[in-house]
């Protein structure tokens, strides 16, 4: 089978994106899902994106990790969608569509997306971490001199000697400004560092505000493939309004036999 496919980046996460709208992709075949994945004999991505048709909305985000498991929500991925149904003309400016944790809006100038998320209720503060789903779960970790922090080893040993087989993706955190943090983020998954991680970088904001770190309710978060944005509305402990912004780029796309 000769594939058409599409990679796109958002600050460094980055994505196979493939037009399934006419249902030709075998999505059971998670060997192949990891292959197209690989970075050294498939395509190279931290994780694969199927655009779909939906009945609810402009159209349906369905997300696998790189290892070929059907994963959580991801708000890199989905900015990237987002991007990539602009480029199809499926949308123009404004969208909604569905993804695994409901749906989702979002707007597109240029080469920026930004992306509504799912509300958040609960976050569950515990020293020297919190915990919270933002559509996929995150631990959320200050530490000192995050740059030559081992994230590799230390996100490991918590993603499975806390969370267990499940898992959890774990964020380290380091303050740079009363409104800015610096995040390198462990995912569960890919099991490795990623450049960034959108629901990772939106939970930090998050229980930065919580714990007392930050007054903001807009937080910049610079991440190893650049900046992105999170602004949000807090009230009587509820996060709503949740807003992730930033680039989204198509790198290339091609064919593959598979």
């Amino acid at each position: 089978m000769k594939l058409q496919f599409f990679k796109y980046q958002g600050t460094g996460n980055d994505f196979v994106i493939i037009d399934n709208r006419q249902e030709m992709f075998p999505k059971n075949d998670t060997k192949l899902v990891a292959h197209l994945c690989d970075r050294r004999f498939g395509i190279g991505a931290d994780g694969l994106i199927l655009l779909e048709n939906d009945n609810s909305a402009d159209f349906r985000m369905v997300y696998y990790n790189a290892d070929g498991a059907e994963g959580s929500m991801c708000g890199n991925g989905g900015r990237c969608l987002v991007a990539f149904a602009h480029y199809l003309g499926i949308v123009e400016k404004e969208t909604t569509f569905n993804a695994v944790d409901g749906l989702h809006h979002a707007t597109v100038e240029g080469d920026l997306v930004r992306l509504k998320m799912v509300d958040v209720t609960d976050i569950h503060e515990k020293q020297p971490y919190s915990f919270l789903d933002t559509g996929s779960p995150h631990h959320v970790q200050l530490v000192k001199d995050l740059t030559n922090f081992n994230v590799h080893k230390e996100g490991k040993k918590l993603r499975y000697g806390l969370y267990g087989q499940t898992g959890s993706n774990i964020n380290f955190v380091e303050q740079l400004d009363d409104d800015a943090f610096q995040v390198r983020t462990y995912e569960r998954g890919v099991e490795a560092e990623t450049y960034s991680c959108g629901t990772g970088v939106t939970a930090v904001a998050l229980a930065m505000h919580k714990t007392g770190k930050t007054t903001a309710n807009n937080v910049k978060i610079q991440t190893l493939g650049g900046e992105l944005s999170i602004s949000f509305d807090h009230k009587d402990g509820k996060f709503t309004n949740i807003f992730l912004k930033g680039p989204a780029i198509q790198v290339f796309k091609g064919e593959i036999e598979c």
